[in-house]
C-alpha cells in the first residue's frame, strides 16, 4: 500500500493520453473526475486528458438502470435501495445473478468499449464501478491495451468496486485500503490518496473577502446549509428554524439548481436582513465554505471530502442508505462530524456546537487532519509514474 503524501507534483511523462470515465449517478462521481481533470490543467501536467460520461456510450436501458432507477430508489424507496446495497455487497462475484448482470452489461456497453478503443488512451481512470468493471474485463481478455485505474469515491468499499486486471486503486482512507486487501488486492496496487477535490480547495480562500462578497459579516458565526446540486430538502424551512432559534447566527444556503427553493430563500432573506445569503448553483463552493464555521450537508463522498479539505466540521443529515451512511459513520468515528436525524436534533446540535468554541475548534482540527486537498494531483502522479516505469521495462 502506498500512502501518497502532499509532497508536490513532478509529472515525469509527457504525451500520455489519460481518459477519465464517470457516471452521473448523483453528482459525486462526475465531480471527482472533473477535479482530476482540473488539477492536470492547474499543475501543468504534460498529458492529454479527456473526460467522458460512460453511460453516454451505453444503451438507454443501461443508462436508466445506473442513473434514473438509482436516483428514483434513493429518493423514493430508500429502504429498498438499502437492501439492494447490502445484498449486492454480500453476493458472490461468481454467483449466477452476478454472471447474468455482467453479461447484460457487456452487451449494452459495447459502444463504450468501442469508443475507448477509438480514443486509444494509455491510462483510464474510472470514478464509478460500472466502467471499471467493463474495462477490467476487456483488459483481462487482452482486447484492451491501456492500464485501468479505479478511484473509490466513498469512505467505505462496496464489493462492486473490486475487479481483477486493474492497474491500481486510489483509496479514500486507510480503512478502504484495508478492505481492498481483504478482497485480495495486492498491497502494491493500493494508493491512499483521499477523494479528489477541485484545486480551489487547496488554495483555501480568505474568509473576510468571501464573506464581504456575500454581504455577510466575517466575524459572526456562520452556518453553510448545502442541498447538493439538485437543492434537495426543505432548505428554506430549515434556514428559518435555525435563524429564528439563534439571533446571533447567519447562514449561507446552497440551493443548487432548485429554482423554487432559491426563490423561497430569497423571500426569506428579506425577513432576516444581512443574515441569510441564498445561493444557486455554483462551481466556487470553496468560497462559500471559506465563510463558514460549520456545514450541514448530506454525507456524499465528494462533498464531505471538500469539507475536510477546507477543515470544516459537519453536521450530516438525510444520508442515502448504503454508501452515504458509511461515509457518515466514518466522519462520526473520526470526530469530524455530528449526525442529526430530524430538525429538532439539527437545531440542538447547531446551537450546542456554536456555544462551545473549544469543541468546534477540535472538530475543525480533526477535519483538517483528515483533509487531502491535493488528492487529484497525487492520482495523476501515481498513474504517470507507473506508466514511466512500465515503459522503461518494455
Amino acid at each position: 500500500m502506498h500512502i501518497v503524501r502532499d509532497t508536490g507534483f513532478d509529472a515525469p511523462m509527457a504525451g500520455k493520453k489519460i481518459l477519465l470515465l464517470s457516471v452521473p449517478a448523483g453528482a459525486g462521481h462526475t465531480r471527482v473526475a472533473e477535479a482530476i481533470h482540473a488539477w492536470a490543467g492547474a499543475s501543468g501536467v504534460q498529458a492529454e486528458l479527456s473526460h467522458l460520461d460512460a453511460t453516454a456510450f451505453a444503451t438507454r436501458r443501461l443508462r436508466r438502470v445506473y442513473t434514473d432507477l438509482y436516483l428514483f430508489l434513493v429518493k423514493r424507496m430508500p429502504g429498498l435501495w438499502s437492501a439492494i446495497y447490502r445484498w449486492t455487497n454480500r453476493e458472490r462475484a461468481d454467483g449466477w445473478i452476478d454472471r447474468l448482470r455482467r453479461r447484460i452489461e457487456a452487451r449494452d456497453s459495447r459502444p463504450l468499449v468501442e469508443e475507448v478503443a477509438r480514443r486509444d488512451p494509455d491510462i483510464v481512470v474510472c470514478t464509478h464501478f460500472l466502467p471499471a468493471e467493463i474495462l477490467a474485463r476487456e483488459a483481462g481478455s487482452g482486447r484492451l491495451r491501456c492500464r485501468v485505474w479505479i478511484q473509490v469515491t466513498d469512505f467505505d468499499l462496496h464489493r462492486m468496486w473490486v475487479h481483477p486486471h486493474v492497474a491500481g486503486y486510489f483509496a479514500a482512507s486507510e480503512e478502504v485500503a484495508f478492505q481492498l486487501r481483504r478482497h485480495g488486492v495486492p498491497e502494491r496496487a493500493i494508493h491512499v490518496t483521499g477523494i479528489p477535490v477541485m484545486p480551489g480547495f487547496a488554495a483555501r480562500p480568505g474568509r473576510i473577502e468571501c464573506a464581504h462578497a456575500l454581504g455577510l459579516d466575517p466575524w459572526v458565526s456562520t452556518v453553510l446549509l448545502m442541498g447538493g446540486g439538485a437543492g434537495l430538502g426543505d432548505l428554506s424551512g430549515v434556514a428559518r428554524r435555525l435563524l429564528e432559534a439563534d439571533s446571533g447566527l447567519q447562514m449561507i444556503v446552497l440551493a443548487g439548481r432548485n429554482a423554487a427553493q432559491l426563490a423561497a430563500l430569497r423571500q426569506l432573506a428579506a425577513d432576516f436582513p444581512g443574515r441569510l445569503a441564498p445561493q444557486g448553483y455554483t462551481d466556487k463552493v470553496e468560497r462559500l465554505m471559506a465563510c463558514a464555521d460549520l456545514v450541514i450537508t448530506k454525507p456524499g463522498g465528494s462533498t464531505t471530502a471538500e469539507c475536510l479539505a477546507m477543515g470544516l466540521p459537519m453536521i450530516v443529515n438525510s444520508a442515502i442508505p448504503g454508501q452515504e451512511e458509511c461515509n457518515a459513520n466514518f466522519l462520526l468515528e473520526q470526530g469530524a462530524a455530528l449526525k442529526a436525524a430530524d430538525l429538532p436534533a439539527l437545531e440542538y446540535r447547531v446551537r450546542s456546537l456554536l456555544a462551545c468554541p473549544i469543541r468546534l475548534k477540535a472538530m475543525r482540527a480533526r477535519a483538517r487532519e483528515l483533509g487531502r486537498p491535493r488528492a487529484a494531483m497525487q492520482v495523476l502522479a501515481a498513474v504517470l509514474q507507473q506508466a514511466e516505469s512500465h515503459d522503461a521495462h518494455h
